[in-house]
């Protein structure tokens, strides 16, 4: 069982036990500040009754136009509270606020290709890989010549505002482009 509630600032300071995983992103606090006063409806958590963190999203609305959606720039749950369909959970109430406050005809992601378990996630929920972003995640300076960036798929989700499905692709993972690219 589980609580949904609004991610607070103080959060930061109770999810260490989450973000340490090699795929979660952790960015600082500032970064997190600027999404909680700006998109404070798409940023949730879900807490067990004893008032731990199982997991949380962040997410935000942008772009212009047919390009106007939802983002989840963050969605991680804890180890010990997988499988429990907490991410599905979690990326419903983001799909949910973007479709229905944001008014998004889709909603996207980005995930690095080598994250299998992620991307069949996402896959179950709806999403579909758009197109593939070369070098989208930066350089820790581990790889050949320094570089180690690695390429993300940009997974998309069509919103009821986009019945003919014109925001997604069959091909994508054919379709390459540059993180210079991307917004």
């Amino acid at each position: 069982m589980s609580v949904s509630r609004p991610f607070r600032a103080t959060d930061m300071f109770k999810f260490n036990h989450i973000n340490l995983d090699i795929w979660t992103e952790t960015y600082g606090i500032s970064f997190y500040l600027g999404y909680l006063s700006r998109w404070p409806d798409l940023c949730v958590v879900e807490e067990s009754p004893n008032g731990r963190m199982m997991g949380y999203i962040i997410g935000k609305a942008e772009g212009t136009g047919a390009e106007w959606h939802g983002h989840i720039t963050a969605l991680t749950v804890a180890p010990e509270y997988r499988r429990l369909s907490l991410a599905r959970k979690l990326v419903n109430s983001l799909e949910h606020v973007s479709d229905e406050a944001y008014r998004g005809f889709f909603v996207d992601l980005y995930v690095r290709c080598t994250n299998n378990t992620a991307i069949n996630m996402y896959e179950g929920f709806g999403y579909s890989v758009y197109r593939r972003v070369r070098e989208y995640y930066g350089s820790l300076g581990k790889g050949r010549n320094a570089k180690d960036e690695e390429d993300a798929f940009d997974m998309r989700k069509p919103l009821s505002r986009d019945p003919l499905r014109r925001s997604v692709r069959t091909n994508g993972r054919e379709i390459v482009v540059s993180a210079h690219d991307v917004s």
